[in-house]
């Protein structure tokens, strides 16, 4: 939580990333989430995202661990249902970045 906190006060997480952290907490859930946005926030975050084989990917972040399936633009309901599980398991939630 504090490497959050570091990375809010030094700027590092950008408005458009702070909107797209915070669809992933939206309800009803977003539908709308393009995967590299997603990507680019979560990297915003400080994971670290590597390729895996076929169309799969693989974030880690604080020691845990999430795959996606990069099979379209935008992400799938069920695929934002699991990076929110994933980001909280991470301790991050929507109240983690407030809004500006």
């Amino acid at each position: 939580m504090e490497l959050l906190r570091k990375r809010e006060m030094e700027g590092q997480v950008h408005q458009h990333s702070r909107k797209i952290l915070h669809a992933f907490f939206a309800h009803p859930i977003a539908g709308n989430i393009d995967f590299k946005d997603a990507e680019q926030a979560l990297v915003g975050l400080g994971a670290v995202v590597e390729q895996k084989h076929g169309n799969k990917v693989e974030i880690t972040l604080h020691g845990q661990k999430a795959t996606l399936h990069h099979h379209n633009h935008t992400l799938t309901r069920e695929d934002i249902v699991h990076v929110r599980k994933w980001l909280e398991s991470c301790g991050i939630t929507a109240e983690s970045f407030p809004e500006a």
